[in-house]
């Protein structure tokens, strides 16, 4: 039935569209796109022409519709009747009247000055265009002789209207096209031919060094150098944020008015100020241990910035997923940039959930990502505001006391009907509503809605609670209330208390920005700037946050800080630098472009580019194979110097770490093979390689297990002279001293959760489990240099990756997680 009733509205639409002079398939794009159609219909109801109009007065119209300035609506009734009475009748006076009302916003406007900048009631000659073609055709005639037909006549064009801006181009169009006819006769057939462009010769050859660098590619925009670019200035939050329709036909345009504007630059001293509000409801940690993740993209937003309290509640930070840094680098890094201030502001409005353990453990997390609050605040500040705004947002007549149950409301909204209780007279929602306060009323027997529009297009306006009954105490705000404000109320009003500029959120959440300003519109507090931007997805890996829980409780992974995870606890406790969660968002830039599926090797690629300059080298073996080393005696033990960075300098001493060598090594099985072949750089049976920082060795003998092919050991010869110079290059360890094994350290190595790209699409996600996710080598060897490792530590471990010490490692026993591999496979688009 409703199917019916929509493609019955559109058709008659289409109708009217058709009527003023559309032609078909504009006026079908139109109908499919609601926000032109809510325009245009608008427009069309204004300017008085239901039954129709010219189609040069309807195309105007559809221009109108289309551009004209959202910051002086207002004016734009004025507008229409010059279109309507033909004294504005060209695009170009359009364009004139567009600048000119942008210009002027909400203020009042002077007749004259505006039909002065239109050029209304100018009427430009015939004999005038025609002697004004004549003089730029002189000016220029050596020149079109010259070019003939490949004259670029909107040059022309250009100049003509110049001299004569408010002359009609269809005129100007006929005189040029008649002079060009004139002057150069009809076309000829080489007229018509296209012109080849030469090729660029290629530069001789020389045999100079070549250039380290060469790059053709295009140099990076204004906005990928600086992503804020696309935010404006606190001074020009003059314009219409939003529109909101409702079902009874009106429009609600709401922007802030000039004082409102004035008094808030007043304030802030024209700073921007964006806040970051989470819910401290959870902490980000298992146990004991700080475990917190690294890459937080994109929903600090999306779970804090924006969420419904009821998507987060009895839901631990620590399993806030990847997407969450974005917010935190949108939100402060935006005050950054402009010089202005961030709020760490605690949306703190359901006392059920919230402890002081959570509050610090998020503050720690922001400031160990470099983030520095301009001030931190609570929610529960501002409750008495908060409620005196409520007392007269019900004065006002736009709230009301409701008394359905959870249910009943529900059910109320998916039929969008009134509540019983929408209409009772202002006094009563006043004076039940003070007994609310008061705790007279039963908990669940009544909550505060916001009078909006049950039959709104828009579920987000289906009356909204303001305020529910909890005979609860604030861990913040102490026993002095029994009533609190929703997430609904009081999210924009602390916005606009707080004076921030700029209230970012992700894409999903742009339907909430009707009720977002309708209240701040009903109750005449000023109204940030609101901009939503695309969430993140991110490959092979689940992000939502049903699909996290079925993972950690159907035991899946190893719990919420499983490395393998994008959560903060999983991703930080991997090994994940803050720096280079800077770099893969900035990278990201700030689009509105939703849906896009980022590879995980392109996160990879920026975590290799930070631990390359931060992580110290190491030598670690992963599944030993024993070398015995014949010619070196027995308990005889060399000191060497190994690098701790690829560039030390011989006089660093602080750049290098010892490592001994005796005469029983161990390398990787996988270095060793019983037979050789040219494109092997290992170990084989009288070949020869180098062991890193030390010596050559060549294979003399093999010990075989009784299968014949089991490698138990390997015989081999040093070559103390170093005259050899074997091209493979192999990592090893030692034993420290005589039957002494080296270090023993467990190892584990995380490699992609899921085997496809996106499996939030399939509907057995769970059967895309990567079996090989994660591998652990609980005896490993390594360099006596990582013993005193502490927990967070990072590594390279050379051939092999980069390293971070585990919270499970123990005095006795190391444990190190693979943060990433060595190979760089993902190449930047720019």
């Amino acid at each position: 039935m409703t199917v019916k009733n929509e493609n019955l509205d559109k058709d008659k639409l289409l109708e009217q569209f058709l009527r003023i002079g559309l032609d078909e398939r504009t006026a079908r794009n139109t109908v499919a796109n609601n926000k032109v159609t809510a325009n245009l219909n608008a427009v069309i109801h204004e300017a008085g022409v239901l039954e129709g109009c010219d189609k040069a007065v309807g195309n105007l119209l559809y221009t109108v519709a289309t551009k004209y300035p959202t910051n002086a609506l207002v004016h734009r009734p004025i507008l229409l009747k010059y279109v309507t009475s033909n004294k504005i009748k060209m695009p170009a006076q359009l364009e004139a009247a567009f600048s000119f009302f942008s210009a002027a916003g909400q203020e009042d406007i002077k007749l004259n000055e505006f039909e002065d900048k239109c050029g209304v009631g100018v009427e430009v000659s015939v004999e005038e265009i025609e002697k004004t073609v004549n003089e730029v055709f002189e000016e220029h005639k050596n020149e079109i002789l010259e070019q003939r037909y490949r004259t670029n006549v909107g040059d022309l064009f250009g100049q003509v209207r110049k001299k004569h801006p408010w002359a009609d181009p269809k005129i100007v169009k006929q005189y040029i096209d008649s002079k060009l006819f004139e002057l150069l006769g009809e076309r000829t057939a080489a007229d018509n031919e296209k012109i080849v462009k030469k090729k660029k010769e290629k530069p001789a050859k020389v045999d100079d060094k070549p250039v380290a660098i060469v790059s053709v590619e295009q140099p990076p925009s204004e906005e990928d150098l600086n992503p804020y670019l696309i935010f404006p200035r606190p001074e020009d939050n003059y314009k219409v944020h939003t529109e909101v329709f409702f079902s009874n036909g009106t429009i609600l345009r709401c922007c802030n008015t000039k004082e409102l504007l004035e008094k808030h630059l007043k304030a802030t001293g024209g700073r921007v100020l964006t806040r970051f509000p989470p819910e401290p409801n959870g902490y980000l940690h298992i146990g004991h241990a700080k475990v917190v993740s690294a890459v937080l993209l994109y929903a600090f937003c999306l779970f804090f910035n924006c969420c419904l309290q009821s998507l987060t509640r009895n839901f631990p930070l620590f399993v806030i997923i990847i997407m969450i840094y974005q917010a935190m680098f949108v939100d402060f890094g935006l005050a950054k940039e402009r010089g202005g201030g961030c709020y760490l502001r605690y949306d703190d409005t359901n006392p059920e959930a919230e402890k002081k353990e959570y509050i610090d453990h998020i503050e720690e997390i922001v400031k160990w990502m470099g983030w520095e609050p301009f001030k931190i605040t609570y929610t529960s500040d501002y409750f008495q505001d908060l409620y005196e705004l409520a007392v007269e947002l019900i004065r006002r007549g736009h709230a009301y006391v409701d008394h359905q149950t959870p249910d009943e409301i529900k059910e109320y909204r998916e039929k969008k009907m009134n509540s019983p209780w929408r209409d009772r007279p202002v006094a009563e929602s006043l004076k039940l509503f003070d007994e609310m306060k008061q705790g007279l009323i039963e908990e669940g027997k009544a909550t505060l809605r916001m009078k909006q529009d049950m039959q709104s297009d828009n579920f987000n306006m289906y009356d909204l609670i303001a305020y529910r009954i909890k005979f609860t105490p604030h861990p913040h705000a102490g026993d002095k209330w029994c009533i609190y404000p929703s997430y609904d109320y009081a999210h924009c009003t602390v916005d606009s208390l707080e004076n921030i500029t700029h209230s970012l959120c992700t894409l999903e959440f742009e339907t909430r920005r009707a009720s977002y300003y309708w209240l701040l519109h009903a109750l005449d507090l000023y109204q940030p700037y609101v901009w939503e931007y695309s969430r993140l997805n991110v490959s092979n890996n689940v992000l939502s946050k049903r699909k996290l829980n079925r993972l950690v409780t159907e035991k899946w992974v190893d719990g919420w800080d499983d490395p393998r995870l994008l959560t903060l606890a999983g991703l930080r406790r991997r090994g994940v630098t803050s720096t280079a969660i800077n770099a893969f968002v900035r990278g990201m830039g700030i689009t509105r472009s939703d849906c896009s599926l980022i590879q995980f090797n392109r996160l990879e690629y920026h975590i290799r580019e930070e631990l390359n300059k931060t992580a110290a080298r190491a030598m670690v073996v992963l599944q030993p194979l024993k070398v015995v080393i014949t010619n070196l005696e027995n308990g005889s033990i060399l000191d060497l110097d190994a690098k701790k960075w690829p560039e030390a300098q011989a006089d660093e001493a602080s750049a290098f770490y010892k490592v001994p060598f005796s005469n029983i090594v161990y390398i990787e099985q996988s270095d060793f093979r019983l037979k050789d072949s040219k494109d092997y750089y290992g170990l084989a049976p009288g070949k020869s390689v180098l062991l890193r920082y030390a010596y050559p060795i060549k294979c003399t003998d093999v010990i075989l297990a009784d299968d014949k092919e089991t490698v138990l050991e390997i015989r081999a010869e040093y070559d103390a002279s170093k005259k050899s110079k074997p091209k493979g290059v192999l990592h090893w360890v030692a034993q420290p001293s005589p039957g002494v094994n080296p270090l023993n350290v467990e190892v584990r190595l995380f490699d992609k959760l899921f085997l496809s790209e996106n499996p939030a699409e399939l509907d057995n996600w769970l059967a895309d489990l990567n079996p090989h996710s994660k591998v652990v080598i609980p005896s490993a060897y390594a360099v006596p240099e990582l013993r005193n490792a502490v927990v967070g530590d990072t590594f390279q471990f050379e051939r092999l990756g980069y390293f971070a010490v585990d919270k499970d490692s123990t005095p006795e026993k190391l444990v190190f997680n693979r943060t990433v591999t060595l190979r760089d496979s993902y190449k930047s688009s720019k």
